[in-house]
């Protein structure tokens, strides 16, 4: 009976606009994922908050790989580049200042109260298996972000962009860490320290 259930339920959600469904689904993944991680989260709690059919979520994710896969790609779209790159772009004038600025956002970001913390960071240290498509997924988004440090680095003309990027990320990733431990001043510590390397 209980599965005559579902497909009844599943075979309603479907009449509704077509990816309601799923986009209920990966709301609702990506908001408990970013807040108490992968691995605590489980499927069935994901189906029970998002309100659709288990088999609904299998038929659009067809494993919790694939759903934690979708959650990080929607968080590079809106962390990394509609937050993040966007609010560098909207701060600062020159790519010096840009780079500072990035600590800035990080700082009023810690002082949310909705601050869950950095989901590649977590991800990376959940997934300890290298060869996982989540693994390589957290790697490629952290690469992103660092891209952005490059790009931003190159125009304000380091001549090792390569090498800034990775020492402001490093900055970047210890603050995000020591906020989760409760430092709210972690990013002011970090603009400090980025000065001096930027100098």
């Amino acid at each position: 009976m209980a599965h005559g259930r579902e497909v009844d339920r599943a075979s309603t959600e479907e009449t509704g606009v077509r990816g309601s469904a799923r986009d209920r689904i990966l709301e609702t993944a990506y908001r408990l994922f970013s807040r108490y991680g992968i691995q605590a989260v489980g499927i069935d709690t994901i189906v029970a908050e998002s309100h659709v059919a288990k088999m609904t979520l299998y038929r659009y994710f067809p494993s919790k790989e694939d759903l934690v896969l979708a959650f990080l790609d929607l968080r590079q779209q809106r962390w990394t580049h509609d937050w993040l790159e966007a609010g560098i772009e909207r701060r600062a004038a020159t790519p010096r200042e840009r780079l500072l600025s990035v600590f800035d956002l990080l700082d009023e970001w810690f002082r949310r109260s909705d601050f869950e913390g950095c989901s590649f960071i977590s991800a990376l240290l959940e997934i300890d298996d290298k060869d996982s498509r989540i693994h390589r997924a957290t790697i490629r988004h952290l690469d992103e972000i660092r891209a952005i440090l490059e790009r931003l680095a190159e125009q304000a003309g380091y001549s090792d962009r390569e090498a800034t990027a990775q020492e402001l990320q490093i900055l970047m990733m210890g603050a995000i860490v020591s906020a989760r431990r409760g430092d709210l001043n972690a990013a002011v510590r970090a603009r400090r320290l980025a000065h001096m390397l930027l100098d």
